[in-house]
This record gives structure tokens, C-alpha cells and sequence, in this order.
């Protein structure tokens, strides 16, 4: 006969209108939970395992299970329902008692453990709740993030997603973030949103204010630093733009530069897209990795966004030129993603266009960039 282990007691609180990317969220009585999960440590059957987790299942589903008692704060845990309930399913589906008690000992943890991320705010004994966070290499994005002040406005800008994708794996809320290349602000409205404090540097004055304006126009939750400097990345003085804030170094540094001269962004010569070759644009883009890396922490990510480029017939690999720029200056390749974008401000209406040029030039069109994840060692 099975002991009962689940007692007359709140156990479960929910907010029926709290929700964290469409996920119903659960409030537990952490002690409680952490109880009933432990008592099914004891069973020596797998039958009885069952029984007492679809007792606990139960519980959960049920709305009317004294759900709306108050507890201490910190006896609460919150829980995506999804995912605690799948969590005690894989327990209840398991062939032997063995392999329940693992999944028994790893819910449990999740219960009672965090375990951190050494570079990011990620709690791996509760990983699947990460559901935004990609961790393949082909992203297929159908549209770019245009909440808040986010626009596509300014021709050339990258999608939101790449910042926030990259501060949410290779950052800490409270960190520093570095974008040598800032151009409309896009990651430093990220920046802001997530927490994390950031600098970004940009050689068009026009759009130092542009961006400073579109940063302004956001809230600040986490009431972190984000300043926008006009300047030369290739040349600029990192270490004296950190002092005036008290720090030395910053934690992550994004590089969204021009594809050399696909886009003309300026007329001035400093400006990577008016080099004069692509053997000039390297070698610039080259200094300003050199020059930004003083100020990164040892072990921590570079990110290089960057595309390929077509020019008299001839397919140019600037990405891999770009990556070999990178690895040159004391970086290890950490990653290559590749990510589509299907939708472009340059091919938008002229779909029909590029296909007939594809077909009669014998090459493909454009429908991807590359993010490059560099450590730097």
C-alpha cells in the first residue's frame, strides 16, 4: 500500500494571469514541493512512483486545490507549469526506479540549487525554461524586433535579436558591453533592457544624436549606464572612455561594421566603408579589433556580425576574411552562426529582379550573414 505523502496543506499558489513568454507561471510553497519530491526517493516501486507523481500532477492542474493561500517570500519558487509538469512526467515514464530517482535528483535540484553560468545569468539546473535563448547555428528569423524604438529606419542597422541573443549567453545583468560600431543604438537599447551597461562608439554625429535620442526615449528598470561616443574605433582611447565610469574593462564587445562598400554610411575616410579596397577595409577593421580587445577581460566573447559581398561576377568571402582578421589578434573561434534574412530593405520589392540576375549571372542571391563568437584568449 502506498503511503500517502501528499498532505492537506497549500501546497500550490498560481497567478492565473502571470505569464513569462506565453508560459503559465506556477508559484510553489518551496518547502512543500521540495518535500513531496524527496518523499518519492523512498519508494521502492516504480508503480508507486507513478501513483504518488500523478497525485502531485493532480494537484497542479487543479485550480481549485487551495491555490490562493499567501506564503513567506521566500519560501516561494516560481515554475513554468509546462515545465514542471513535463519534468514529472519524465520521472513517471521512466522504465526502472533507477532512472526515476536521476530524474527525482535533478528536479530536486532545480528546486533547491541554482547553478549559475560562469559568463551569463543562467541557471542550468533550470535550462529548459531558456526557451528564447538559441543555441543552434542557423537562425531562420522571419522579421526583426521593431518593439519600442527599435526601427529598421536606418539602412543597414542589424536585427535586435543578435545583441540580445549574445548579452543573454556571453553576459552578466550589471556587466559592461562594448559596440565599437553603434550606429542607430541598437544594441545599446538591448543593453538596457537586459540590464547590462554599455558604450557604444560611432564615427556619424548625426546619428550619435539620432541614437541618444532613441536610448532616451526607452525605460531604464535597471538603471544602467549607456553612453554613446563619437569617435574613431580604429584609433580611439577605450581606457580613458571606461575611467570616466571606474571601471578598466569591459565584458563583451559587439562589432557590427559596414560590408565594406555595399553601403556608403559617411564620407569620411576614417569611415571602413569608404576604404579603398578590401584589403584596406581589413586592415582597418583589423585595428579596431586590436585596439578594443586592450579593454576586453581575458576569456571573455568578441562578437562579429558581417556579411559576404558580390562584385564583378566574383563571390568575395569578406565574412572569412573578416574571422581570419579577428584570429590574427589573439582570439580563438568559439562559434560561427549563420543566420538568414529573408527580408531586406534592398531587395524587398525586386524579388522577381534578383532571381532573374541569379539566373543569368550563375550565382545565388544573398539571403544570409554570418555572427562569429571569438574568446579572446
Amino acid at each position: 500500500m502506498i503511503k500517502q505523502f501528499t498532505h492537506n496543506l497549500p501546497l500550490f499558489n498560481t497567478d492565473e494571469h502571470d505569464a513569462v513568454n506565453g508560459h503559465h507561471i506556477l508559484y510553489l510553497n518551496r518547502h512543500l514541493l521540495l518535500g513531496e519530491i524527496q518523499n518519492l526517493k523512498s519508494l521502492a516501486s516504480i508503480w508507486d512512483i507513478r501513483t504518488a507523481v500523478a497525485t502531485i500532477k493532480r494537484r497542479i492542474e487543479d485550480v481549485n486545490d487551495e491555490i490562493h493561500t499567501h506564503t513567506e517570500e521566500t519560501s516561494v519558487i516560481n515554475f513554468h507549469r509546462d515545465h514542471i509538469l513535463s519534468d514529472l512526467e519524465q520521472i513517471s515514464e521512466s522504465l526502472t526506479v533507477e532512472r526515476a530517482k536521476y530524474y527525482i535528483d535533478r528536479l530536486i535540484r532545480s528546486i533547491n540549487e541554482e547553478k549559475i553560468g560562469k559568463d551569463n545569468d543562467i541557471n542550468l539546473n533550470r535550462w529548459k525554461e531558456y526557451e528564447d535563448i538559441y543555441t543552434d547555428s542557423l537562425w531562420i528569423i522571419d522579421r526583426r524586433d521593431s518593439s519600442g524604438v527599435h526601427s529598421a529606419d536606418y539602412w543597414g542597422n542589424f536585427i535586435p535579436q543578435i545583441p540580445y541573443q549574445m548579452m543573454q549567453r556571453y553576459t552578466k545583468r550589471g556587466d559592461w558591453v562594448l559596440d565599437t560600431f553603434s550606429g542607430s543604438g541598437t544594441t545599446l537599447i538591448e543593453g538596457q533592457r537586459l540590464g547590462r551597461n554599455c558604450i557604444g562608439i560611432e564615427i556619424q554625429k548625426r546619428m550619435v544624436d539620432y541614437s541618444r535620442h532613441l536610448v532616451m526615449a526607452e525605460p531604464n528598470p535597471h538603471n544602467v549606464t549607456i553612453e554613446i561616443v563619437e569617435g574613431d574605433s580604429t584609433s580611439i582611447n577605450y581606457s580613458s572612455v571606461l575611467e570616466r565610469h571606474g571601471i578598466k574593462s569591459v565584458q563583451l564587445i559587439i562589432m557590427h561594421p559596414p560590408y565594406f562598400d555595399i553601403i556608403k554610411f559617411s564620407e569620411s575616410k576614417r569611415d571602413l566603408s569608404n576604404a579603398r579596397s578590401v584589403e584596406e577595409f581589413l586592415e582597418m577593421l583589423g585595428l579596431v579589433v586590436e585596439n578594443s580587445s586592450k579593454v576586453l577581460d581575458k576569456n571573455r566573447y568578441l562578437i562579429l556580425v558581417i556579411g559576404d559581398k558580390y562584385a564583378k561576377g566574383e563571390w568575395i568571402p569578406l565574412g572569412f576574411y573578416a574571422m581570419n582578421e579577428v584570429l590574427k589578434r589573439g582570439f580563438s573561434l568559439k562559434s560561427i552562426v549563420v543566420k538568414n534574412f529573408e527580408d531586406t530593405s534592398a531587395k524587398r520589392h525586386q524579388k522577381e529582379l534578383w532571381r532573374y540576375r541569379a539566373l543569368a549571372g550563375g550565382f545565388y542571391v544573398f539571403k544570409h550573414e554570418y555572427i562569429f563568437v571569438f574568446r579572446r584568449i
